[in-house]
């Protein structure tokens, strides 16, 4: 009992997940086809106010699954192991461009990119991952044994097109229910072609599910039949609501709805697969760990979920309503607003430096080495190999980071965004 204990916790974080993250990946990818830098600023100033926890899921999915379904963290990790670590790397990107860019006075072109490439990059990883476990991995005895690109079939291309279909419309519901203006327009005109795109999307991976999974899906048990039937009907209602409800008030409708429609074809495919978790036969019960193990495993992580569920919803409750962009003056008018308003211009004062760069250079230096050496002995400890890194990678990345770094922080000294209180003001 308790190993499916541990399946259904799995399977709430990685639906709240993709209810949560999903949807400000979908605003960063929307954001690379938008023309206007002061709608792309918009966005991600509307996703740096809960990105950060919503990915919080993730990690309580990948705990969840490392002590209770070893044998699903094994197989899975060891043959989709390429895709994420492109994820990892992209999100990471992702918060610090948005991070930066909300921190930056005006629109950074560059920090965009890199914010709306990392979200299509994580977006397009994460259908990889799914589309190739519903794929079935090589596997014996809860451990991996195929190649390294196992996990490129096309059932997986075509999971990471229709996840990207997903996120897309999840981020224009949102978009919709927190944005004015002429954002609110866009969004609202985009809902429908999503809507169209997503249904396609279902339909082609739907049918193409029994060719794809190695495992016979047994439609011919009652429950199981009546069970995804009644989770597919909910998924076309909610999707003809989000159908009628963009473009219309009230503004959260559609994103209720897409929500509800994520909800149900998670229920949908568990109904489909469940008790197999990696076809063709590596069940919930053959990947559990042992009895103590879930006991503590469930003790830990129902004592974190209602956490982080409890600053969810503590984000949500504080940003809630219609997003403002903050005005770029302060009504308080200081000095240089006095020149301006006589048409003179004020005198710019360099910003005071940061201490002698030989120090900021050593200070990087040394927490780049820390970094490095981190990963070093993480990846000769827990890899089991007792090998370190290939010097000549670690020599490149590490002088990359260093020279990108400290060339960032000449060119925002420069910019005068270390001056907190020339920021203030």
């Amino acid at each position: 009992m308790l190993d499916f204990t541990s399946y259904a916790l799995v399977l709430l974080a990685l639906g709240a997940y993709v209810l949560l993250d999903g949807y400000d990946l979908g605003i960063g990818v929307l954001s690379l086809f938008d023309r206007s830098d002061q709608r792309r600023k918009e966005y991600t100033e509307l996703i740096a106010t809960a990105w950060d926890a919503n990915e919080s899921w993730l990690i309580l999915a990948g705990v969840v699954l490392w002590a209770g379904l070893p044998g699903v963290y094994a197989t899975v990790l060891s043959g989709v192991y390429l895709p994420l670590i492109v994820m990892l790397l992209a999100i990471v990107l992702r918060g610090t461009a948005i991070e930066l860019q909300s921190a930056a006075p005006g629109y950074r072109r560059g920090w965009g990119l890199v914010f709306g490439i990392s979200s299509l990059v994580a977006t397009v990883c994460q259908g990889l991952v799914a589309g190739a476990v519903l794929s079935g991995l090589p596997h014996r005895g809860g451990v991996f044994s195929g190649g390294t690109w196992d996990w490129l079939t096309p059932y997986s291309v075509l999971c990471a097109l229709g996840l990207v279909a997903l996120y897309l419309l999840a981020g224009a519901a949102w978009l919709q229910d927190k944005t004015t203006g002429t954002a609110h327009q866009r969004a609202g005109r985009l809902g429908r072609p999503l809507i169209l795109a997503v249904a396609v999307a279902g339909l082609v991976l739907g049918f193409g599910l029994p060719s794809a999974d190695p495992q016979h899906l047994r439609f011919d048990q009652p429950l199981r039949a009546t069970l995804f039937g009644l989770a597919v009907a909910v998924a076309v209602v909610c999707a003809a609501i989000a159908w009628y409800g963009f473009g219309r008030r009230p503004d959260w409708r559609p994103f209720a709805a897409v929500a509800g429609t994520e909800a149900a074809g998670l229920l949908a495919l568990v109904a489909a697969t469940a008790p197999v978790v990696v076809p063709p036969d590596l069940t919930v019960h053959a990947a559990a760990s042992s009895h103590g193990s879930q006991l503590f495993l469930l003790i830990g992580v129902g004592g974190c979920m209602p956490v982080v569920l409890a600053y969810n919803l503590y984000a949500w409750w504080v940003f809630r309503g219609k997003f403002a962009q903050p005005p770029a003056y302060p009504d308080a008018a200081g000095p240089s607003d006095t020149a301006a308003a006589a048409g003179q211009s004020a005198p710019v004062t360099p910003p005071a430096s940061d201490g002698p760069w030989a120090v900021l250079v050593a200070r990087r230096v040394l927490l780049t080495l820390l970094a490095v050496a981190m990963a070093a002995v993480s990846q000769d400890i827990f890899g089991g190999v007792r090998v370190w890194i290939d010097r000549v990678g670690v020599a490149l990345f590490a002088v990359t980071a260093l020279a990108v770094w400290i060339r960032s922080d000449r060119r925002s000294s420069a910019a005068g965004e270390f001056d907190l209180q020339a920021a203030e003001q």
